[in-house]
């Protein structure tokens, strides 16, 4: 069973969460610091060519599963047109309300 996008409990994973499922690529930067950096299955990778090609141009959406570490952590249903549905892990850092890094990979 799926927690709701509104009940998560840090504001900032929300918004991140809101931004992916709505496809909103402005929503989106605004919820990251400039300088904000990400890996994906421990590979850093650029976060503008990562969140084109896995979120924005192959519809990612997210189904959070569960949430841990006062809402830093998240398991999620991830699924997007290129790799279909997985289940994926999510860490975030978040420094002034905004997100500073992430780590996904499966789960």
């Amino acid at each position: 069973m799926s927690i709701q996008v509104n009940r998560l409990s840090d504001p900032t994973v929300r918004a991140f969460v809101t931004a992916v499922n709505a496809h909103d690529q402005a929503a989106f930067q605004a919820v990251l610091t400039p300088d904000a950096a990400m890996s994906d299955d421990g590979s850093d990778r650029n976060i503008a060519d990562w969140t084109d090609r896995e979120i924005f141009s192959s519809h990612g959406h997210m189904d959070v599963e569960n949430e841990s570490d006062g809402g830093h952590a998240l398991i999620v249903t991830f699924r997007n047109d290129t790799w279909g549905e997985m289940r994926t892990r999510w860490q975030f850092t978040v420094d002034g309300g905004k997100v500073s890094r992430f780590e996904t990979g499966q789960a």
